[in-house]
């Protein structure tokens, strides 16, 4: 009984630590200052490291890391300079030269697959995750590591499962009970509520340091919110700021559950992206919701899959075709403190989140940026690519125009006939330069 009446108070007492130091502060969206201090010294320590590292490591080593970054040299020109150094007017057979050397550039490093895998970084973070080549430093940077592992998994590990728990048990819980209140403005008001409060509490339980910037141009009801797609918990990142209506994946598992939850509280659109008549109802259902200018504004990712916080890949043309008015937000996440992307296809929901939960911290940047409308002769797929440039300027981001569907399909054949398209013009004289 000594046993279990002493459990009961260290449960209750950490409960009360939480409640007290931690819940009540999220739900009024107030800081006490610990986080801002756990923030500074982690990154003194990590500063501390990287000298340590630096100092060190042999110097074959440091070059060898520095060089991982990128494993060949492109040349980005296009086709028609690339190959005016090789041919004339007609048709050369040193063509071939300038078509296998993108071949093996693209077989030795392609621009597609490296963006589904984990960021590199330039210094280590003391997280074994992000440091395949390890060798041994020293031993207080060794001893300083351990110390990271006890500190991650016996103290803030317990802490963020307690404040994940309570924060999706609360969303799941509260949407519900939401759900079942007929249409009013108090139903609306408590259902912003619940999503900001329970976003708020799950930031924390991930240490979130979130920085917005230009707030005066934060998406306003009746508008279309896109944004880059990292990470499922970019929608925390931006609900934590204000609530939006979502529009995604149909997921399975945790994921599907919190779906099935929040669908009942706020008119998220949940869609199979495999399915035609579930994309047009989309479309009609986003056309009826931007016509009530009321409405929260749609939060959609144009990518449709998470890419690795380096690149802003094809925004689908969907989102810009229903008309509207689009607000940008660039989200671009320190990968210093810990890594966001979701790489689906190795990690299921859980598992990504207990990757989160041990690293350091989430720390990122988000930008509102003024809003944008459709220009007088322009379709949706340039505007989309508009969209496109501008977030990937503000983030500094790198612009790719391939497909994020690449992740799991081929590539299309229109892509490839559109470079045969390009060739066959120069051999007949309409794209050559001379």
């Amino acid at each position: 009984m000594e046993g279990a009446e002493l459990a009961g108070k260290i449960l209750s007492t950490w409960l009360t630590l939480v409640l007290g130091f931690i819940l009540l502060p999220s739900v009024f969206g107030v800081s006490l200052g610990i986080s801002e201090i756990y923030m500074k010294i982690l990154v003194k320590t990590l500063e501390w490291a990287t000298i340590r590292i630096e100092k060190g490591a042999p110097k074959e080593l440091t070059l060898k890391n520095s060089a991982s970054v990128g494993i060949i040299q492109r040349d980005e020109s296009p086709m028609e300079k690339g190959l005016s150094g090789l041919r004339g007017r007609d048709f050369e057979l040193s063509d071939v030269f300038y078509f296998s050397k993108k071949g093996l550039e693209a077989i030795v490093e392609d621009e597609v697959t490296q963006r589904f895998s984990s960021e590199e970084l330039v210094s280590w973070n003391l997280l074994t995750r992000t440091n395949v080549n390890f060798h041994y430093i020293s031993l207080r940077l060794t001893m300083v590591w351990v110390l990271g592992v006890i500190v991650r998994y016996c103290v803030l590990l317990p802490l963020r499962v307690t404040l994940a728990f309570i924060g999706i048990s609360l969303l799941v819980i509260g949407t519900t009970l939401v759900g079942q209140l007929p249409d009013s403005s108090l139903k609306n008001w408590l259902s912003e509520l619940v999503h900001l409060t329970c976003c708020r509490i799950c930031v924390r339980a991930l240490s979130g340091t979130i920085h917005y910037h230009n707030k005066q141009y934060r998406p306003q009801k009746g508008g279309i919110c896109v944004a880059n797609h990292t990470s499922p918990i970019d929608v925390l990142i931006l609900t934590t700021d204000g609530c939006y209506a979502m529009v995604g994946q149909v997921h399975g598992g945790l994921m599907g559950i919190i779906q099935r939850a929040m669908v009942k509280a706020c008119p998220h659109v949940w869609f199979e992206r495999s399915e035609m008549k579930d994309r047009h109802l989309v479309t009609k259902r986003l056309k009826e919701h931007i016509a009530d200018k009321k409405k929260l504004p749609i939060l959609i990712f144009p990518e449709g899959t998470c890419i690795n916080n380096t690149s802003v890949m094809m925004f689908k043309k969907g989102s810009f075709e229903i008309g509207g008015t689009i607000h940008p937000v660039a989200i671009k996440y320190n990968p210093q403190f810990g890594d966001a992307f979701w790489n689906s296809s190795k990690y299921n929901m859980v598992s990504y989140l207990l990757r989160m939960m041990t690293s350091w911290a989430i720390v990122c940047d988000v930008w509102y940026m003024p809003p944008m409308t459709r220009e007088v002769g322009e379709d949706a797929v340039q505007f989309a690519n508009r969209v496109k440039s501008a977030i990937a300027r503000q983030g500094g981001l790198t612009e790719l125009p391939w497909d994020g569907g690449l992740k799991r399909a081929k590539v299309k054949d229109t892509f490839k006939e559109e470079q045969q398209k390009n060739y066959s013009k120069m051999i007949v004289g309409n794209g050559s330069l001379n």
